[in-house]
């Protein structure tokens, strides 16, 4: 059964968070969808080619139909020209957004916490404030944990000095527990969720049968 480790104040294990059992049960495929849907939504879609009908000039014909021995043309803007419009060029109007539903959402977070737990990634606090503001002290609680990359989820982001504290950190991301997602789940190394937050988590996932 997967479980989370619990820390104490100095960032030592103390003791483990059993999932529920239907955690098991939850397909990965729900955690590709979010993440597909999440990273086109962030698309910028800047990509842009002019049509012939969007190339200025183009009035005149640029010559005679017939008698100079020269493929017939009506217009410079034509693709066949250079600066011309583009065939088939990129349009900025394209829609890249993918739907997804609002269960889909939530079982891929589950899937993505599930994940962490059964790699031993993810970790329980009763608090990530730092008092003193000091981002020395910030790193320290990073460099306890040993791990390559860290994402920190507070039940709300009320101390900036704790925001500040996290924010100059390398592979470290500092957010509150209503931007926490699947995909920011799965993109860090290893979670560090306060208590308060992972009980509200479970508290308000779908129950065990």
């Amino acid at each position: 059964m997967s479980s989370a480790i619990v820390l104490d104040n100095q960032f030592k294990k103390a003791s483990e968070i059993a999932l529920p059992k239907n955690y098991t049960e939850i397909k990965e495929h729900n955690l590709y969808l979010y993440i597909k849907s999440y990273l086109t939504s962030l698309r910028a879609n800047n990509a842009k080619a002019k049509k012939r009908g969007e190339v200025s000039g183009g009035g005149k014909k640029p010559w005679s139909q017939k008698g100079g021995g020269r493929a017939r043309a009506g217009s410079i803007t034509s693709p066949v020209f250079v600066g011309g419009g583009v065939s088939h060029g990129p349009s900025n109007n394209r829609n890249y957004d993918l739907k997804i539903n609002k269960k889909q959402k939530r079982l891929a977070l589950e899937y993505a916490i599930k994940q962490k737990a059964e790699n031993g990634k993810l970790y329980v606090v009763d608090s990530l404030a730092i008092a003193s503001g000091k981002t020395k002290d910030a790193f320290n609680v990073f460099k306890s944990l040993n791990e390559r990359s860290v994402l920190f989820v507070a039940q709300t982001i009320q101390d900036e000095k704790t925001f500040l504290a996290y924010r100059n950190i390398q592979q470290c991301y500092f957010i509150d527990s209503s931007e926490m997602n699947a995909y920011l789940v799965a993109a860090f190394h290893a979670v560090v969720i306060e208590k308060a937050v992972f009980e509200q988590f479970l508290e308000s996932g779908h129950k065990e049968k």
